[in-house]
């Protein structure tokens, strides 16, 4: 079996952060969204990776390589134009040939994994017969339907329609960015006509696999899953995973500094004067200085914070936070300054990019 990851996509719903960086880089716990993806299907036993990459292409391959860093071997796939999810499946063909594979997206985080759903879906082809499937789908109980793939399922567990964010949904089950599918896909695919929006829905494609007689599957998600494409989820994710953070120390903490909880301090950073409650990590070579940081916050590398305040915020690498009093759910990009000004008269001063947010206090 061999994987697909998409990370093609522009993400216009993390600008500015994403004006200079893939959305697929933005980090969770320090680490960027796009390697959890590589590390479960590493788990998973899958060796062989496509990567569909778009105009961030340069960034994805600096940062994967060749996917020797995960035990893996990473092929790059080049998009064009974001044409939809059943489009990377089309141009993704001659890569994939005849085998199964797993088709996840680039920005989601699962708390699951992906080792059991895999496991379930090639231990079905196997034993053949005609309940063996052509694709398996995951699928998650939502409040919100109506913004989602909604799958309608059968109650021998088939699935028995798809619609694409529907006005009266029939169920509270979404699509979760995680696939499934046997060669049958690649026919699906090439049936299907663009959405009004002008893309190739996947949904659309498993559809025709529904219509053409072919079974699909389902598996119904255990834990979290979340979208990281907005603000604000970036920051319950990173929430979500600091919480079964497993702490260590390999920076320099004085003895006027107090640690508290699950903290990870990683090497070269320094610590002066300051309090730091978990869960937290503080990226390598960072400097903290007469601060407090709260809990739920990455602090990246090569980051100062002093005489300030902060917690649940991800801070990306090379900025620093000076003299504030109380920073909070924040996502700070690359190389950002944040200080407070001793110019008289006192004021707000800004220097803003395209599609920046400011909430005052």
């Amino acid at each position: 079996m061999k994987g697909l990851i998409l990370s093609g996509g522009a993400g216009t719903r993390l600008r500015p952060i994403t004006h200079t960086s893939a959305k697929q880089l933005v980090p969770i716990a320090n680490k960027p969204i796009l390697f959890y993806g590589i590390e479960a299907m590493a788990l998973a036993g899958i060796k062989q990776i496509g990567i569909i990459i778009g105009e961030t292409g340069k960034e994805i391959r600096a940062a994967v390589g060749d996917g020797s860093q995960f035990g893996v071997e990473v092929t790059y796939i080049p998009q064009d134009a974001p044409l939809g999810l059943a489009h990377c499946v089309l141009i993704a063909q001659p890569y994939l040939g005849d085998e199964d594979f797993v088709m996840y997206l680039g920005d989601n985080m699962l708390e699951q994994g992906l080792t059991q759903f895999v496991e379930e879906f090639e231990s079905a082809r196997e034993r053949g017969g005609p309940d063996a499937p052509a694709a398996q789908i995951l699928l998650c109980h939502v409040d919100n339907p109506r913004q989602f793939g909604v799958a309608e399922v059968a109650a021998d567990g088939r699935v028995v329609r798809l619609v694409e964010k529907p006005s009266e949904p029939k169920s509270d089950l979404a699509l979760v960015g995680v696939y499934l599918f046997d060669r049958t896909i690649h026919d699906a695919v090439r049936a299907i006509k663009p959405s009004p929006r002008g893309e190739l829905e996947i949904t659309d494609a498993i559809q025709w696999l529904v219509d053409q007689k072919f079974v699909v599957h389902h598996k119904v998600l255990q834990g979290w899953w979340i979208d990281t494409g907005k603000k604000d989820p970036v920051l319950e994710c990173n929430r979500l995973v600091l919480e079964v953070l497993t702490p260590r120390n390999d920076g320099d903490v004085d003895a006027a500094s107090k640690i508290e909880g699950r903290v990870v301090i990683e090497t070269g950073a320094v610590i002066r004067n300051s309090r730091i409650r978990g869960p937290v990590v503080i990226g390598a070579h960072s400097k903290i200085d007469h601060s407090y940081i709260g809990p739920y916050t990455s602090l990246g590398r090569r980051c100062v914070v002093e005489h300030s305040e902060m917690e649940h915020s991800v801070v990306l690498d090379g900025s620093s936070i000076i003299g504030i009093s109380r920073l909070t759910d924040s996502l700070i990009g690359r190389d950002v300054q944040v200080s407070r000004s001793e110019v008289k008269p006192r004021a707000l001063r800004l220097m803003l990019g395209d599609d920046s947010k400011v909430e005052l206090e």
